[in-house]
């Protein structure tokens, strides 16, 4: 016989009178938040401007002297050694630290001033620089990593450690799900041949509920694994056997006391629901031929950037919280002229459809959509530089991303980098060196890139916190600024 201890009468407690005055009162999409959350919920005052996100990550560092950052004094010092006096003593990888000379590197693509704003865009991407008056281009992100599996974590969880909760669970804890039917986090990698991998631990929940873990969508017939029901199986007979599991757990929950036999629970659950959910969502014969076309010719092949941008905005249609992206393959070390450009082909037009489509549905204003990837690449060429190719190392000083809609001031640039490409420039356009301790203005950190991200869903980055070990920890850690200067 279950002996009544002092906790398990605590506990069923405060799921009783509390829990139900509690649960009158909230939002109804948060009815189904996990109950780790609730005393989170609450968290703006004020109101948010973005109710999801969609976060293109191109994974590798994708060159900003030859996308985004022009810089035509690389073109007139091409092949002359990068004086000291810009590098000051910065790190270096091993993959380039033992070079004799470093060699200035000219982008070999040209650039163009674009739309009312007057952005900069190289010719390798045409359809972004279609609708740069809808993009807020930040040129002074920094990072501390120099390497990519640290780098990744750091953009991923806010930490260049594994075991932190990823940057969608964050969210999903925040705020919890529109949708039941749906995950609140969904992952979507583009099917491609790498050397680069992507683990789970980047959509992670570290210490939070499990319940806010990503869910990868493969490309395969089945876009989450053991959702079917296997030959001989029936829906009622699914119905059932969920049934007399779920009452086993509860017994067991009754017992243990521990959150995650609920979260098991729920999960199941949503595994049930997700067996109609997800085909109807994956499915996109509905999607009239205008709509592909705008996303290209690979937006009917499963697994493909474009394919996973229009998937991206079905999901948001329904309500999923936070949709992450991942298109691997900008390591570009060698070989860099011609590797981008098929980057770029991959991207590029998925890339604009997206925001294009997202506005021409009302949707823009509150989907706040993000690229970039974990750093820059050195404006020096790593290993031998000729006429006609170049590679490009890890630079972690300063690059570009950009963000759209959510509320976020469209058609600017904010920040600047040096002639070279290679420091940030300060408000009065001298060099810096910024320091996370303190805010730098100009420079935009990923603590503060992750705090504005979170100011427009209507979370105050300070106070999203969990308790684990003995320390209340956050996204942002112990730093952090809302950049204030993105903000329409």
């Amino acid at each position: 016989m279950f002996s009544v201890t002092r906790r398990h009468f605590l506990s069923k407690l405060s799921t009783g009178i509390g829990g139900a005055a509690l649960a009158s009162m909230l939002p109804e999409n948060l009815l189904g938040a996990s109950s780790d959350a609730i005393g989170e919920k609450l968290l703006a005052n004020f109101a948010p401007k973005a109710k999801r996100v969609i976060y293109l990550f191109m994974s590798g560092g994708p060159s900003h002297m030859d996308l985004f950052d022009y810089k035509p004094k690389l073109n007139e010092l091409n092949g002359q050694p990068l004086p000291n006096s810009v590098r000051n003593g910065q790190r270096l990888t091993g993959m380039s630290g033992n070079q004799a000379i470093l060699p200035l590197a000219g982008s070999q693509f040209k650039f163009t001033q674009h739309g009312k704003s007057g952005a900069w865009v190289s010719d390798l991407l045409p359809h972004t620089a279609g609708i740069v008056d809808d993009l807020c281009f930040v040129k002074s992100l920094w990072t501390e990593a120099i390497n990519h599996d640290p780098a990744m974590t750091f953009f991923s969880t806010g930490s260049q450690i594994a075991g932190r909760p990823s940057l969608g669970s964050w969210v999903t804890y925040g705020l919890g799900s529109v949708n039941q039917n749906l995950p609140g986090f969904v992952v979507l990698i583009t099917k491609k041949p790498t050397d680069q991998p992507l683990y789970a631990r980047l959509w992670g929940t570290g210490f939070l509920n499990s319940r806010h873990q990503g869910v990868r969508f493969s490309s395969g017939k089945d876009a989450v694994f053991y959702l079917t029901d296997p030959d001989g199986i029936c829906r009622s007979g699914r119905r059932a056997l969920l049934d007399k599991l779920s009452a086993l757990n509860q017994i067991d929950f009754q017992n243990e006391l521990d959150p995650e036999i609920e979260t098991r629970i729920a999960q199941y659950e949503m595994a049930y629901r997700m067996q109609t959910s997800v085909p109807e969502v994956t499915d996109i014969s509905s999607e009239n031929q205008a709509t592909k076309d705008l996303y290209g010719p690979d937006a009917a092949k499963p697994g493909t950037f474009a394919s996973n941008c229009l998937l991206a905005r079905r999901l948001a249609e329904r309500g999923v919280r936070f949709i992450q992206l991942y298109h691997p393959g900008w390591d570009q070390h060698g070989n860099l002229p011609k590797a981008i450009r098929n980057q770029c082909l991959e991207t590029d037009q998925a890339c604009a459809a997206l925001v294009t489509d997202l506005k021409r549905r009302g949707m823009l204003e509150d989907t706040l959509v993000v690229w970039g990837g974990e750093f820059g690449r050195t404006s020096y060429s790593q290993g031998k530089l000729t006429k006609d190719n170049y590679g490009r190392d890890h630079h972690p000083r300063c690059f570009t991303a950009w963000m759209a809609g959510g509320g976020i001031k469209p058609g600017i640039t904010y920040g600047a980098t040096d002639d070279y490409g290679y420091n940030i420039l300060g408000p009065d356009g001298v060099a810096i060196n910024p320091s996370k301790e303190k805010f730098t203005p100009g420079a935009v950190h990923v603590h503060d890139f992750h705090a504005t991200i979170l100011n427009q869903l209507g979370i105050d980055h300070t106070r999203l916190t969990y308790l684990f070990q003995g320390r209340r920890f956050r996204l942002t850690d112990v730093h952090g600024h809302v950049v204030k200067d993105l903000l329409a």
